[in-house]
């Protein structure tokens, strides 16, 4: 592998001390990120990048996106989180093929590269087979995307003589196979956890089987908060069998008690927020608040690709300014004006994207900030187009104002998938229409089940 140096760029570290080198450069080293400095003097460099005029950030992580959604998109635009479960899970999710998970997991993770992320939590939870397991892991590895892929089970309504999905752990044996066939490396691109139901959508036994298993394996484990719980005490249940910690992920979990979050909080568990569609379906407020009230990390993700665009500028933005506006509500009906000050500022809303979402993956030793000897996860957007220049201040400039028509370079493990601009994935024109299809096909054949 070729050194790459990345010479006179506006480098935004994200390395916890709020060093930005203006200008600065980068060398790249088998996949590593090598030095960083004012001025680089390295010989015997394989390509030069100049990144004058450009903002380099590290690899945005989305860490939440049911990827395998892409062929969908749109459709979910309008629905509540009730319409969302009956008609995705318990109808559209059964007319999916291998094949469609497939096109749909590398197209969406090409269109996260095009974005700017590096790094995708692939929440993956409509996986009847393991044909279909195999064909989304498949995507995820031909993509060059660094991925966490997080193995779930899908949702039906059971058929006459069947448990319901609630009252189902996840296959042992399958996800056994995948850790051992498929996903053995943790050091590798692609890296296995678990999607798992939770208290708020399985039987304590279940909780157990799945909590478990996540331990014994070591593995991430994710799981949705969004209702209602079937175990209301389940979090408090799971505490006293030792089974919380950092490698437990909750998304959502807006309509947690105080009690129950500074118990997960507490325990190390790491929280996602989603907060356009939490808003969009009646979540009720994000967490992201409360979340920072108690000192918590905050990692934010795009959530299902069949609703909204899944770029990490627009949830960012998104984010940050739901929590400003929520704080400026608060602040009116308890004192009749708004803040005195911003309430959160637009570097947290960076970190979010970044390091944060790299510490929910449990990557924040290998990606999220660009400090020398983490992997080579590079974004260089360019700073000279219109609607983003000039830059007085490259934070701002990144989450208020840049977008995906910005990013000019992704680099991931040291090997460039976007350059001047253009993503560099083979056919991708063919790959599209084959999206299309996909997506065509699975809605008709929804339809007419529907009569």
């Amino acid at each position: 592998m070729s050194r790459i140096l990345i010479k006179g760029g506006t480098v935004v570290t994200m390395d916890g001390k709020g060093t930005i080198l203006a200008p600065g450069d980068l060398l790249v080293e088998r996949g590593r990120i090598a030095a960083l400095g004012p001025r680089l003097e390295v010989e015997e460099v394989g390509e030069v990048i100049d990144a004058a005029g450009m903002i380099v950030i590290p690899g945005f992580v989305n860490a939440h996106m049911h990827t395998w959604q892409t062929g969908l998109r749109g459709i979910a635009a309008d629905w509540t989180i009730k319409e969302y479960l009956r008609a995705m899970h318990a109808g559209l999710a059964m007319h999916f093929r291998p094949e469609d998970i497939y096109i749909s997991n590398l197209m969406g993770a090409y269109a996260q590269l095009n974005a700017g992320t590096t790094t995708l939590v692939d929440w993956c939870h409509n996986n009847p087979t393991p044909e279909h397991t195999d064909a989304a892991i498949d995507a995820l590895q031909e993509s060059g995307i660094r991925a966490l892929f997080l193995h779930g089970s899908p949702k039906p309504d059971p058929k006459t003589g069947q448990k319901h999905f609630s009252e189902i752990p996840l296959p042992r044996a399958e996800v056994e196979r995948v850790r051992r066939e498929r996903l053995e490396s943790d050091d590798a691109l692609v890296t296995l956890g678990l999607a798992i139901l939770g208290p708020g959508m399985s039987v304590h036994e279940v909780c157990l089987a799945d909590f478990r298993l996540a331990r014994e394996l070591g593995l991430v484990a994710s799981m949705h908060v969004s209702g209602s719980f079937m175990v209301p005490d389940g979090f408090e249940r799971l505490a006293a069998e030792g089974l919380l910690g950092p490698r437990i992920n909750v998304v959502h979990a807006n309509i947690l008690t105080d009690e129950q979050l500074s118990l997960l909080v507490s325990s190390g568990v790491s929280f996602t927020v989603t907060a356009e569609v939490e808003m969009q379906m009646g979540f009720g407020r994000p967490l992201t608040g409360r979340l920072r009230a108690l000192g918590a990390p905050v990692s934010i993700g795009s959530d299902i690709e069949s609703a909204i665009s899944s770029d990490m500028f627009t949830v960012a933005r998104m984010t940050l300014q739901c929590q400003r506006l929520l704080d400026s509500l608060d602040a009116i009906a308890e004192t009749g004006s708004g803040p005195e000050a911003i309430t959160v500022p637009t570097v947290e809303a960076l970190r979010w994207a970044t390091i944060d979402g790299a510490r929910m993956a449990g990557m924040d030793h290998r990606v999220g900030s660009l400090v020398p000897g983490k992997a080579a996860d590079i974004v260089l957007l360019n700073a000279r187009a219109h609607g983003l220049h000039p830059v007085n201040d490259p934070i701002a400039s990144v989450v208020l104002q840049a977008g995906t028509a910005n990013v000019d370079t992704v680099i991931v493990d040291g090997v460039v998938r976007k350059r001047a601009g253009r993503l560099l994935a083979g056919d991708i024109d063919r790959r599209a229409d084959e999206l299309a299809a996909s997506g065509a096909r699975i809605l008709t054949e929804f339809r007419a089940a529907q009569g």
